[in-house]
């Protein structure tokens, strides 16, 4: 059973949500909140596998909730989707750099939030190619932060080359089959990485390649 939690301050969004994810005999709402402050209280009490979030709410906001969850150990768990009316903004890329998962935007189609919902879940990353794209580009117009190398060094040929197709938004199959090796061996190169990294997820692995220039935007 999928465990969710969602955080928004519009009352008749999450109904929504709600509602449609009620229907789901896989999925279970945990809990609501109507604000970050009481988004993050029960996100510790619950520990949901996936807490939608809005991007701008009072008290506290979705990108300040989202990398208060990334930095608690307790709460590894719990994989992060960003709820936002604008597409890729400033804002959702902020939350990507702070821990999310991916982002949704509100008016997706119903088949395609559920589908999110299940690909969080399982701790991938929804950063399809076309997003990555745009996140990239978005990104590349910003200065490299000091100290994004660390651990780079310590990736092996074959997990460098996974890297570089997490970056291009490929899954784990996909990036099996254009490295010629198995879905598992494919998805432990990733998780290697990730942990060679510190990234807490692929979002952010993603993230992490292009700061550190292990992958460059040319490549996309």
């Amino acid at each position: 059973m999928i465990r969710v939690l969602l955080i928004d301050d519009q009352p008749l969004l999450r109904s929504g949500f709600r509602a449609l994810l009620d229907l789901e005999d896989d999925i279970e709402v945990v809990a609501e909140a109507a604000d970050g402050q009481e988004g993050l209280a029960l996100v510790k009490k619950h520990l949901p596998d996936v807490a939608l979030i809005d991007i701008q709410m009072p008290v506290v906001d979705g990108i300040e909730a989202t990398r208060r969850i990334a930095a608690d150990p307790a709460l590894a768990g719990v994989h992060v989707v960003i709820l936002t009316n604008y597409g890729l903004d400033e804002y959702v890329f902020d939350a990507l750099r702070a821990g999310a998962a991916g982002f949704l935007v509100k008016d997706i189609v119903p088949e395609d939030f559920l589908h999110a919902v299940r690909v969080a879940a399982r701790g991938d990353a929804l950063l399809a190619p076309s997003i990555t794209r745009k996140l990239i580009n978005r990104y590349v117009a910003q200065p490299l932060r000091t100290g994004t190398g660390a651990g780079l060094e310590e990736l092996t040929n074959r997990e460098r080359e996974a890297v570089a197709l997490v970056a291009q938004g490929l899954s784990n199959d996909e990036i099996a089959g254009r490295m010629g090796i198995s879905a598992v061996t494919a998805k432990t190169h990733v998780n290697r990485a990730m942990a060679k990294l510190r990234a807490r997820d692929r979002a952010q692995l993603v993230v992490l390649a292009y700061e550190s220039g292990l992958v460059s935007p040319r490549n996309i």
